[in-house]
Order: C-alpha cells, then sequence, then structure tokens
C-alpha cells in the first residue's frame, strides 16, 4: 500500500493545497521545490515559511511531514525564453500559448521528483497540475501526466504514482478544498504566505494575498476567491 509520497512544492497557492491533501492522505510526506531561476523567485523564500507555518498550526500534519528539498534546476533558466524566466512583458504567442509557458518543466520536475523518490523510499509523487483553470500548458493536461507515470515507473522498474488532486479543479474549488482540508486556519495561511504572482510582486495585499492583481496567476487566484468567500 502505498504510503509515503514526495509533492512538489512551490509554496503558491496549489502546491500547498496539495500538501494538506497528502499529509491528509499519506503517512508521511516530504516536500522538493527548485530553483529555475525562475522571475517569481520570492516564492521559493515563501515555501520555507509556508513549511514552518504547517508544522506549528497543524501538529497532527506536522508529525507526518518529513524533509524538505531544494534543486537546482537552473539549466532550465538557462535555455528558456519565457516571461517566467526573464524580465519581459506576459503575452499570448503565435502558437496560442502564453509566453509564461516553460517548454519541459514539468517533465523535468517529474523526473527530478521521481529519481529523489527513489532515492528516499517514496511511492508517490503529488503535484498542483491543472487542467481546468491553466493557460494550456501542455504540460499540465492529464494525458501528459499520465503518460509521464508510466514512463516513471518503467524507467525506473518501480511502480511511481503520480497523483495530481487538483486536475479538474477550478480555482475556486481548490479554495474549497483548502478549507474542507483546513478550514479558515488552512485559507488564512494560503492568503497570508503563499505566493502565486507570476511577477513576484508582494508589496501589494489584497483579501486573497499578495501580489501585482492582474497578471494570469493573479487573475485566477482573485477571481476564485471571490467565488469562494460569495459562496457561488
Amino acid at each position: 500500500m502505498n504510503s509515503k509520497a514526495l509533492v512538489l512544492f512551490s509554496g503558491g497557492q496549489d502546491s500547498t493545497t496539495c500538501l494538506a491533501w497528502a499529509l491528509h492522505r499519506y503517512e508521511y510526506v516530504e516536500t522538493v521545490g527548485f530553483d529555475y531561476g525562475q522571475r517569481h523567485a520570492v516564492e521559493l523564500t515563501c515555501r520555507q515559511e509556508v513549511i514552518a507555518q504547517m508544522r506549528v498550526q497543524f501538529p497532527g500534519w506536522a508529525a507526518r511531514l518529513g524533509q524538505d528539498h531544494m534543486l537546482d534546476l537552473s539549466i532550465l533558466g538557462q535555455i528558456s525564453d519565457t516571461a517566467l524566466t526573464q524580465q519581459k512583458e506576459i503575452e499570448f504567442r503565435d502558437s496560442g500559448l502564453p509566453n509564461t509557458f516553460v517548454p519541459g518543466r514539468n517533465l523535468l520536475f517529474l523526473t527530478l521528483s521521481a529519481t529523489l523518490a527513489y532515492r528516499r523510499g517514496l511511492q508517490v509523487l503529488v503535484g498542483g497540475m491543472c487542467e481546468t483553470d491553466y493557460s494550456g500548458y501542455p504540460d499540465c493536461r492529464d494525458n501528459t501526466l499520465k503518460a509521464t507515470q508510466v514512463a516513471l515507473s518503467l524507467g525506473l522498474d518501480c511502480p511511481m504514482v503520480v497523483e495530481t488532486p487538483l486536475m479538474w479543479l477550478d480555482k475556486h474549488a481548490t479554495w474549497t478544498m483548502a478549507h474542507g482540508l483546513g478550514g479558515d486556519t488552512l485559507v488564512d495561511l494560503i492568503v497570508e504566505h503563499t505566493h502565486t504572482c507570476y511577477l513576484g510582486d508582494r508589496s501589494r495585499r489584497h483579501a486573497w494575498g499578495y501580489g501585482c492583481g492582474h497578471c494570469p496567476a493573479c487573475e485566477l487566484r482573485r477571481n476564485g476567491h471571490q467565488h469562494f468567500i460569495s459562496g457561488s
């Protein structure tokens, strides 16, 4: 029975909700983050505070929350020409994808996470990929993740389960899931300590958290929170 999980944890709303989901579901959970030269590098600081707050505010989960890992993936930033790895305006390309798409990012994240999980004796990878509220990123699609799970299991000669609990949820439902897992305490933690804004702006505090308020990530988070608060 799969009882140990590794959560791909960025320190944002989605991965924090996934971490709570994993702690509610598995006996033992570790976390992994990636430094890939992201423009919003402030998330790397936020993730440490989120983990610390999870341990303090949820003692029952703290006992099951193990080691945190940080992997240097700077090579991805070096070969990417995107609005998440360089100072450029966010816009849509001719392909229909926004230039916030970092090609191969989730595939690399999962491959490295599986390698780490294999060494650590963890059987499940948990990621916040979503095909509902997303920008069309092909590496967030359910079929991509299922194919990756098969490839990882075959390549490691070891069953490796990829769980994506947010795959079919919009941001309203993600806020609702967080509340169901940890009540107002978890929702307040997400608002105050997580980071989602693509521009890395933590100078402006909104009802839904910190951010510029106008990038695609902020718009999704804000709209989902408004629906969550209104109950619609």
